[in-house]
């Protein structure tokens, strides 16, 4: 979710595309809340791991 948060932002970057740029900053965001929630081992929607 990291990765795709990243792609969409550089592509709302160079196109000058503000709601792709928004959007790939909320889903890095997610992305790095979720990957510190599973680091520390707590389970997230019932689940210990995502794939």
């Amino acid at each position: 979710m990291i990765i795709l948060g990243l792609i969409l932002f550089l592509i709302g970057l160079l196109a000058s595309i503000g709601i792709l740029q928004t959007i790939g900053i909320v889903l890095m965001v997610v992305g790095a809340v979720l990957a510190l929630l599973g680091a520390t081992g707590r389970s997230i929607g019932g689940r210990k791991h995502w794939f």
